[in-house]
């Protein structure tokens, strides 16, 4: 033996005992594991993967038995960051590994990736096998690598000398500011070189301390990332008192301003000013007064102001409310144009949320005489709009509504739609009805006056240009397929006189066409099954189909003698009707079960065994002599022989055969005593190796030699004219059925 395969024994011996045991129990995939990468001399295997695009290849080893097949592939999966498989990320797919055992798979990791609880598997596509989970292990891909940023509240400046004074009981908030989406990332806070529990891009401090922060990716990556901040030194400073002098007014008028102005200036110191709790200046030197605009929308709000400067801490002042006072809204409740018949009015309203209100209305820019309500109604041709006064308080304010146009028509358009979801030959009834109504304005301009005018017109529905009668309203149903065809409406209002689009009506006939069978079944090749309607097919077009494809049949009963899907279809008013299906089948035998095996019954001689049959409508029992035995669904049996059943199923007689024989009561003897005494001179066989014509019996001497070849063996060797030069000789038999060896062994024969 080599050394080579002896060293290879125990592999092989392991390989046979797994083989072995997949055999048992199907199909094996291992978990996967790291794995070294082979690009990088002397790299070990990892221990968690920290990629960025500089670097992202990793490997991981694979290893399954028994067997896949040919289109079979493998898949690596990823689970999310807490190890969970239920939307799994692909992170490779191969093919070409199906006989290769034990294999490495490069990945690379995706770019959102980032936590410390991912798990692999692998899933083979055929047969379809999910291995199990690898072990937990840290994945960041590092995106984000240079240091970061941090200032007050992200404004992007960083005090002097990097420190900040805070006022005691004052607390400050330290962010990053120079990451362009903060929030993908968690963090890590320290203070003082200790870390703290906020992972946030943002901290709010109230406790002394250097402060710095860096992207948190995890406990074997954060470092490879160089992202630690640049240092915030807090410290407690001095008050100075911080407060924004009382204004002359807090409530202003539309259209006013206010100077806020802080109680300490002049000093060099720098202020932020903020309104409702956020930012809205940088921080600016001396800027201790900031102007209010009531002018500006959502001025609205709490304002403070917040001081720093060289050895005073950082503080803000308490808000101050501003508001703006007797605000309000006016709108008109149509939108224009609005078009006015002769001798018609058109009432004109507004909605005004001001206090103590009065109204002028206001027709082409110029007062309406005695028109102070908020209503109005107008009987000529114009553009109107509405002026609002509000009255009491500290202000005085107006406001005027949008303008709307009234104008007489030049003519008007009309639609008509289906009321409902309206398919051709899909719906069985419909109701059509007035859509729109537009009236086109002398300027070229289109008002929808539906609303206005629908119930204004009389109407008259026609059919195929012809008028309907009775049918004079703004709708019509239409429920039978008689009434199919092309529908208009003609309206009429003072002299108008428009006519609707047309609308094709094409109803589907409300009745159910309907094919039968006698039967489903085909019991044979030469079988018929005749195919029919109760619907009158006389005269009428249709088709027979099989499979859905035209049969191009023109019989009112289609005679059919294969097996398919069958259906009729007819055209009637436009439309095909389309019947149910009938599913045409083959008789299947294997419907007829006997509680036998083989066809083969086997019973001690003197005893009987009942036979059971299922699943057809009627039996018959036959002996081989053609004797009817019994027409019940079972038999009890004793005699040899065989038998027959024919059993009825859906009209199709179909047969099933048996035979019963007596049970063996012995076995293949080994000794033959050819002493002519009559008792065990021949070597005698069960009936099972002498009944069947197609078993062969062999005997052999000892050099080989075949002595005896006889098919359906008669229990007759030796003959008495044997001749035997030895007291004991033995003998070799092969008892065979085609080319199955069914028994063999040695005969010794003692005269």
């Amino acid at each position: 033996m080599t050394p080579s395969l002896k060293n290879s024994l125990p592999f092989l011996f392991l390989c046979y005992l797994f083989l072995g045991a997949a055999s048992l129990f199907g199909q094996t995939l291992n978990k996967p594991t790291p794995a070294d990468n082979p690009t990088i001399a002397g790299n070990s295997i990892w221990t968690a993967a920290c990629a960025s695009a500089d670097f992202n290849e990793y490997y991981v080893n694979f290893t399954w038995l028994p067997t896949v097949n040919a289109d079979n592939q493998f898949i690596l999966e990823l689970s999310d960051a807490s190890g969970n498989f239920g939307s799994p990320t692909e992170l490779a797919k191969v093919s070409d590994k199906n006989t290769n055992f034990n294999f490495d798979i490069k990945f690379s990791l995706p770019t959102d990736t980032r936590g410390e609880a991912y798990r692999f598997r692998v899933r083979s596509t055929s047969p379809a096998k999910i291995s199990p989970a690898s072990d937990s292990f840290e994945m960041y891909y590092i995106d984000f690598k240079s240091s970061l940023l941090i200032s007050q509240n992200a404004n992007g400046t960083i005090p002097a000398g990097g420190r900040i004074d805070l006022c005691s009981g004052n607390s400050i908030t330290l962010a990053v500011h120079n990451v362009s989406h903060p929030g993908n990332y968690q963090y890590k806070w320290y203070r003082s070189g200790t870390l703290l529990s906020e992972k946030s891009s943002a901290i709010s401090i109230d406790i002394p301390g250097i402060y710095m922060v860096e992207v948190d990716y995890g406990t074997s990556c954060s470092g490879s990332a160089n992202t630690l901040s640049n240092s915030i030194k807090i410290k407690k400073g001095s008050s100075m008192g911080i407060a924004i002098n009382p204004p002359p007014k807090t409530i202003l008028c539309s259209g006013e301003s206010l100077v806020l102005e802080s109680n300490i200036k002049d000093q060099g110191y720098t202020y932020t000013w903020y309104k409702n709790g956020f930012p809205i200046t940088a921080p600016i030197v001396d800027a201790y007064n900031y102007t209010v605009d009531a002018n500006s929308v959502g001025f609205e709000g709490e304002y403070s102001v917040e001081i720093d400067g060289d050895r005073i801490c950082m503080e803000r002042s308490l808000g101050i409310n501003i508001t703006l006072e007797n605000d309000f809204t006016v709108a008109l409740d149509k939108t224009g144009p609005l078009v006015l018949l002769p001798g018609k009015t058109s009432l004109l309203s507004a909605t005004t949320d001001a206090n103590t209100p009065t109204y002028q209305w206001y027709k082409d820019n110029i007062a309406i005489p005695g028109a102070t309500d908020k209503t109005y109604l107008a009987n000529a041709i114009g553009e109107y709009y509405l002026e609002v006064t509000q009255n009491g308080g500290a202000c005085t304010s107006e406001k005027i509504s949008e303008k709307i146009l009234i104008s007489p028509p030049t003519s008007f358009e009309l639609s008509i739609a289906y009321a409902a979801e309206y398919t051709d030959c899909n719906n069985t009834s419909i109701v059509l009805e007035v859509d729109t109504i537009t009236a086109l304005l002398p300027n070229g301009t289109r008002a929808d006056v539906t609303l206005d005018l629908v119930n204004s017109f009389t109407y008259q529905w026609e059919k195929d240009g012809i008028p309907i009668s009775s049918e004079t309203g703004k709708n019509i149903s239409l429920t039978t397929s008689e009434e199919n065809g092309n529908y208009t409406l003609v309206a009429n209002l003072d002299g108008y006189n428009p006519t609707s689009n047309t609308l094709d009506v094409i109803l589907m006939t409300n009745e159910a066409l309907t094919i039968n069978a006698a039967t489903t079944v085909l019991c044979n090749d030469s079988s018929e099954i005749s195919i029919g309607t109760a619907t009158d097919l006389n005269g009428a077009t249709f088709n027979w189909l099989k499979d859905g494809k035209n049969l191009h049949q023109t019989s009112t009963v289609l005679t059919v003698n294969s097996p398919g899907t069958y259906s009729l279809e007819l055209l009637e008013n436009g439309c095909t009707l389309v019947s149910n299906n009938i599913s045409i089948k083959p008789m299947d035998e294997s419907l007829i079960s006997l509680n036998i095996t083989n066809n083969e019954v086997v019973i001690r001689e003197g005893s009987s065994k009942t036979i059971t049959a299922r699943g057809a409508d009627s039996y018959a029992w036959y002996y081989q002599d053609q004797t009817l035995l019994s027409t019940t669904d079972e038999i009890e049996l004793s005699r040899e022989g065989n038998y027959t059943l024919l059993a009825t199923l859906n009209g199709c007689q179909i047969s099933k055969g048996f035979s019963v024989s007596h049970q063996d009561t012995f076995s293949i003897p080994n000794v033959v005593t050819a002493n002519g005494d009559g008792y065990n001179d021949q070597w005698v066989l069960p009936n099972t190796y002498t009944k069947d014509p197609e078993i062969n019996v062999i005997i052999y001497n000892h050099k080989g030699e075949e002595v005896f070849n006889q098919f359906q063996y008669n229990n007759d060797w030796p003959q008495a004219t044997t001749i035997f030069p030895k007291q004991n000789m033995v003998f070799y038999y092969t008892i065979q059925k085609a080319k199955k060896i069914l028994k063999q062994g040695t005969i010794t024969v003692i005269r």
